[in-house]
């Protein structure tokens, strides 16, 4: 399927909500974060940077990412949602690869993904690990008891992964 990409506004607020509830994934706390993310973005904070995917004017999909605080050259990718009746249909892979190209242009080396061990995030830990994303570290019981925090990185061609564990 084929989409543009192109900047997410105020305008896609109520969408982006809908989009982000809709997958059933996250809890209302969590849907309310990215949302607030959204408006920080709009309102100039750096710390948080949307692209979005869409069909004509409709929003399908957005990625958040942004630098993480403290280091030089890695960033976090927040947020990668899909519209649920357009899900494996390459438009998460068309935001996560506008979202590497973005930070490779800025000098980023490190993308860090986190997530949840919950078996219906099985698909979407299998989503970075298809696109070279690494399974570095898993912390028990992180969200909630049974509920595990795992964390991918992905090198951007700068060997940092290699060096490290050598």
């Amino acid at each position: 399927m084929s989409c543009s990409l192109r900047p997410v506004g105020l305008a896609q607020r109520a969408r982006l909500e809908r989009l982000t509830a809709a997958t059933g994934l996250f809890r209302p706390e969590e849907v309310a974060t990215a949302v607030e993310l959204l408006t920080e973005s709009v309102s100039g904070d750096d710390d948080y940077r949307f692209i979005g995917a869409y069909d004509g004017e409709e929003l399908i999909g957005y990625a958040c990412w942004g630098p993480t605080p403290g280091t030089r050259g890695t960033a976090d990718l927040y947020w990668i949602v899909v519209d649920v009746a357009r899900q494996g249909k390459g438009i998460g892979t068309t935001l996560l690869t506008d979202v590497e190209r973005q930070l490779e242009a800025a000098g980023c080396r490190l993308v860090v993904v986190e997530t949840s061990s919950r078996a219906d995030y099985a698909r979407t830990r299998a989503f970075y690990e298809r696109r070279g994303y690494t399974r570095a570290a898993t912390l028990p019981g992180y969200y909630e008891p049974g509920d595990d925090l795992v964390i991918y990185l992905k090198d951007l061609g700068h060997g940092v992964l290699a060096r490290a564990t050598a």
